[in-house]
């Protein structure tokens, strides 16, 4: 019993890292300093030019290092679950830190859950070396809270375990987004799952770094359409969940081409502005707007 106990309760973890060599040391440090240790660690280097694979080297067998020429985060979060033998999987991106009780916090609250399959834990924000408190926006959902997954990020990968199962159900990260491709996997597993919610702080998200997604690639809300118009399209959703991924997708297509238009992108704009119609008139029909 005590050996299948530990299987059921097996957590990986996965850290993608590309040239944050800077961070990725205290990243593992805090991560080989739970209290509930997990059952492996991988690193999934994705080309990294700088310092990286001396870092990794200095924790010796510790840390399980894979290196991948570079193909972006989701390539190498999806080359760590594919890798990783537990059954929990937890993610921590390289420039954040877990305090020291987090994944024991966490497999305390699964262990008198059940019917969970994927939570998170409340954060620290610091950016710039300053921390930063929430908006109420910024509100981490708990249970079945597709409504508000719709409208913002509001998991934060750094601060997730998810059973493999789920993502066998629903898929991993979609590669072909270059961002918000934690958005769309939040709305694929938030359609069909609820999400707990351990509520102390026990992640430190850490931003303000010119090579961040949300600072390096512009006009973000193109992904969170595409992300919307796919799964509007996959024949997943009850009807109240397609009705609410129409409204959604609107108000971000509104927002979106206005941006298009004041560029003089007007032929764009239209086009953005009709996907929500087109999607309701023929749901299963793939499009190529953006």
């Amino acid at each position: 019993m005590e050996e299948d106990e530990r299987v059921k309760h097996s957590v990986s973890v996965i850290i993608p890292t590309y040239n944050r060599s800077a961070f990725l040391k205290e990243a593992v440090e805090s991560v080989l300093a739970q209290s509930a240790g997990a059952d492996e660690v991988i690193v999934v280097d994705d080309g990294s030019t700088d310092e990286t694979p001396r870092v990794l080297e200095a924790f010796g067998p510790s840390v399980r290092s894979l290196r991948r020429e570079n193909s972006g985060v989701s390539a190498a979060r999806n080359a760590g679950i594919e890798a990783a033998r537990g059954e929990w999987l937890a993610f921590l991106d390289s420039d954040d830190l877990w305090r020291p009780r987090k994944l024991e916090k966490q497999l305390a609250y699964l262990s008198v859950r059940p019917d969970i399959r994927i939570c998170q834990v409340e954060e620290i924000w610091i950016r710039n070396g300053k921390r930063l408190n929430p908006k109420k926006h910024h509100t981490k959902p708990t249970g079945s809270c597709f409504a508000a997954l719709l409208e913002r990020c509001l998991v934060s990968p750094s601060g997730v375990m998810i059973h493999r199962e789920v993502l066998k159900d629903v898929g991993l990260f979609d590669e072909t987004l270059p961002a918000c491709e934690d958005y769309d996997l939040w709305l694929r597993i938030g359609c069909r799952y609820a999400i707990g919610l351990v509520e102390e702080p026990l992640a430190v998200k850490r931003g303000g770094h010119p090579d961040q997604l949300s600072a390096s690639v512009p006009m973000l809300d193109r992904y969170r359409i595409q992300a919307l118009e796919k799964l509007l399209r996959s024949g997943v959703l009850t009807t109240e969940q397609q009705s609410l991924a129409l409204d959604a997708l609107g108000r971000k297509c509104a927002v979106y081409a206005a941006g298009c238009a004041k560029r003089g992108r007007q032929d764009v704009a239209a086009a953005i502005l009709a996907l929500p119609r087109k999607i309701q008139e023929a749901p299963s029909q793939g499009g190529d707007v953006l």
